[in-house]
């Protein structure tokens, strides 16, 4: 089944206590769509600059990623810049430059309109919702969000909960957006605010899914031996996320949601392990299998 993807499409520059890179491809959409890619078609919805690289056009054409929904617009791509210390679960924003993204209007063509499963990556609710209504089917839509959202836009935000299949948050936010420092009542809270199934995203420690059926609570995540950047994971988890739901050809029960956890858990991985998305892009789907069979491996008991 084809999948939609809105978000943003960026250039960041990433710096680390080894190393330092500027300009790279970033954004919720290019990670979700990277991952997202290796299950299905995609369409990218997202606004860039004149000054976009063509390279990273070509790249996402090259993975069978529709780019007809991105608007090139006059001025800059938007681009962040952050920093992480030797805990590499936090980090710092640097500088943020929004440009083009201020303008950002989603437009969908009919087949981007029509996608089986829709991922609203991380943007403001305003533009998800836009979205949403432009939606032509009744896809599976599974929403991810940040705590800029929940401080500055929390009204448009429950709208978009109260829309979702399925709702993607991280630990800190999702206690952060029930008011509790307990993060299995802050799961069932977020079921209580509207959606059918919530994931709680847990970084290292892996992910917790909130259904009506029950609760999964999936083991931590791919162990890797070092980490070179974690920025864009949670996005690589909810692309690789969606991509599960999209190859299983019908509307996902709450196993399949488990499963697919699992999955988006593994593609993260592979997104840590390089700066910015020069490791995941060239992932295959032979490598996504092997890793999964070996985190089945590692998980068994």
């Amino acid at each position: 089944m084809s999948i939609l993807i809105s978000g943003t499409v960026a250039l960041d520059s990433i710096h680390t206590p080894t190393a330092a890179h500027n300009d790279l491809l970033g954004g919720s959409a290019s990670y979700a769509g990277l991952a997202a890619a290796l299950s299905g078609p995609v369409h990218l919805c997202s606004i860039v600059g004149k000054d976009f690289p063509a390279e990273h056009s070509e790249l996402f054409k090259g993975k069978g990623i529709d780019t007809g929904n991105i608007e090139f617009a006059d001025g800059r791509t938007f681009r962040w810049t952050g920093r992480y210390h030797e805990n590499m679960n936090h980090r710092e924003t640097l500088d943020v430059s929004i440009d083009v993204l201020e303008k950002f209007a989603p437009k969908l063509c009919p087949a981007a309109a029509a996608a089986k499963v829709v991922l609203l990556a991380n943007m403001s609710p305003d533009n998800q919702l836009a979205v949403l209504n432009q939606l032509t089917g009744r896809p599976f839509v599974i929403a991810d969000s940040m705590d800029l959202w929940i401080n500055i836009a929390r009204e448009g935000l429950l709208k978009i909960v109260q829309r979702s299949d399925l709702f993607v948050i991280n630990e800190d936010e999702a206690k952060m957006f029930t008011e509790t420092s307990n993060l299995v009542t802050a799961g069932w809270r977020l079921m209580d605010m509207g959606p059918k199934q919530v994931v709680v995203k847990k970084g290292e420690h892996g992910a917790l899914l909130f259904g009506r059926g029950g609760s999964f609570f999936a083991t931590p995540a791919f162990p890797l031996t070092g980490v070179a950047d974690p920025t864009g994971a949670g996005d690589s988890f909810a692309g690789g996320l969606a991509g599960h739901v999209a190859s299983l050809g019908r509307a996902p029960c709450f196993t399949d949601l488990a499963a697919g956890v699992v999955r988006g858990s593994v593609l993260a991985s592979f997104t840590c392990e390089e700066f910015g998305v020069r490791r995941l892009a060239f992932v295959t789907a032979a490598e996504a299998t092997a890793r999964l069979d070996s985190f089945r491996q590692f998980t068994a008991w």
